[in-house]
């Protein structure tokens, strides 16, 4: 009788189960520590005031980034998720969490202190969070962190812009939006955006 087989080496090689130990490194440990000055995919920052807000030990006072129309609309919208529960849309410190009787009210963006506070500075509390404020760096990615920021800032202004801030031909108080359908409580509302005509003059009758 002839007898054949395969070598199957390949298919069942040694291996070691996670966080095994094993008798072939001094420290008798499997998973092995990264490399030293090993830096992850998409964790290298090499721009330090884009991932910190600082610029030494101090915090900066400039975007970086142009801030255009689109990074306003990011900002208002990741702020109101993230920060208007506490601070309200107003950032006067009004908000939802406050009103049914958190410990401690947030202060409000509009005293001088915080008007004079470098952009960094936002960045960085965000970040690192403040007092009992938690940090929402696991939360807020840093683009949309500095998004949040050129938003606060934006809210600042609003209340406490002058006549002389406002664009010209821009009506004050704005008109009111019109809508095409009112919507439902399941429904959103629908604006109307139809130029407005204006109704034809009649010709006076004689």
């Amino acid at each position: 009788m002839l007898l054949s087989a395969c070598r199957i080496d390949m298919h069942v090689m040694p291996r070691q189960n996670p966080l095994s130990r094993s008798d072939f490194y001094p420290d008798q440990r499997s998973a092995r520590p990264p490399v030293e000055g090993t830096v992850a995919r998409g964790q290298l920052h090499e721009d330090t005031y884009f991932y910190t807000g600082k610029i030494g030990n101090s915090p900066g006072d400039v975007m970086p980034f142009p801030v255009t129309k689109e990074v306003l609309a990011r900002g208002r919208e990741r702020f109101n998720i993230f920060c208007a529960p506490c601070h309200s849309r107003l950032g006067d410190g009004n908000g939802f969490v406050p009103s049914r009787g958190f410990a401690r009210k947030p202060p409000s963006y509009h005293i001088p202190r915080l008007e004079k506070a470098p952009l960094g500075y936002f960045f960085d509390v965000i970040t690192n969070g403040f007092g009992i404020m938690p940090d929402y760096a696991s939360q807020i990615p840093p683009a949309d962190r500095w998004d949040i920021v050129a938003y606060v800032r934006a809210l600042q202004l609003s209340q406490n812009a002058t006549m002389a801030d406002v664009p010209a031909g821009q009506k004050i108080p704005s008109q009111p939006p019109k809508f095409r359908e009112p919507g439902s409580g399941a429904t959103l509302p629908i604006l109307d955006t139809r130029p407005e005509t204006k109704p034809e003059a009649k010709e006076d009758s004689k």
